[in-house]
């Protein structure tokens, strides 16, 4: 089975489908425990997890990475980790099904998120836990929050509305969404991710971040989500930086104020 969803997932992600490594320098990965965990997607995920910097700890944070050869490797590559860190948080990052060091599992990404979370819940039990999710990450979050989540809080960031919405740049990847969507429109009523995120609960509140021009991602997907969502949340739009890649932009400073302030927020409403 891993062998076909190997074939089929190649049109989509066959070129980040690579051997990891590891971006931090040897003295900092033993600040990190690796962790392995199952996921009903049906693999074994590989993950890292480090402790607050501070002596109060506020909240444990999982990061779902977006698309790419880093895949975890993102966040601790583009100082997301070290803020949060550095304020307050737990961190909890892991590879998505097919990525990174995790084996392949099937397309349903969501249950690796939701699993995560259940993991990361466990590691640090007595403490609040929130979700940060980019592009894919951040995408298929959405499912995962119309599940049984453990999550309290969520950043969501670029993410698609559907699919198609995304892929349609692609069009080997999106010739064969087509053939699949046409073969099994149970499947693709199930993952429509803009009808999904209807049925999220157990969420204090959701920030969606998004760009103000992304070249793959409708400029209104962040605010028609924020309609979708039974939950409180909002958007908060960046300009002058390109898709996940806004810690490289001049706005990099602002963009982790605005993500640390968020989840510090949420801490302050749970205190009160």
């Amino acid at each position: 089975m891993k062998t076909y969803y190997k074939l089929i997932k190649k049109p989509f992600f066959g070129r980040f489908m690579v051997k990891w490594k590891n971006p931090l320098p040897e003295e900092s990965q033993n600040e990190w425990t690796p962790v392995s965990f199952s996921s009903n997607s049906g693999a074994i995920l590989k993950g890292l997890y480090a402790s607050s910097k501070l002596d109060t700890t506020k909240a444990t944070i999982v990061l779902g990475h977006p698309m790419g050869k880093e895949a975890k490797g993102y966040y601790l590559k583009h100082g997301y980790t070290d803020t949060l860190r550095h304020n307050g948080y737990n961190v909890f990052i892991f590879d998505i099904n097919g990525f990174g060091e995790s084996e392949i599992g099937n397309f349903f990404y969501h249950r690796d998120i939701v699993s995560a979370g259940k993991i990361a819940k466990k590691t640090f039990p007595n403490v609040p836990l929130g979700y940060l999710g980019i592009s894919l990450g951040g995408q298929w979050a959405t499912i995962a929050f119309a599940e049984d989540h453990d999550y309290e809080f969520a950043i969501i960031e670029s993410a698609a509305n559907t699919l198609e919405d995304f892929w349609v740049k692609f069009p080997t990847a999106n010739t064969v969404l087509k053939i699949m969507g046409f073969l099994n429109p149970r499947l693709k009523k199930k993952i429509r991710m803009i009808d999904r995120i209807k049925d999220a609960h157990s969420l204090k509140k959701v920030l969606f971040i998004y760009l103000d021009s992304d070249e793959f991602i409708k400029n209104n997907a962040g605010e028609l989500f924020s309609k979708a969502i039974p939950l409180p949340s909002e958007v908060h739009v960046i300009s002058n930086a390109k898709h996940a890649q806004i810690p490289k932009s001049p706005v990099r400073d602002q963009y982790f104020n605005t993500i640390v302030s968020f989840f510090d927020a949420q801490i302050k409403t749970q205190i009160q």
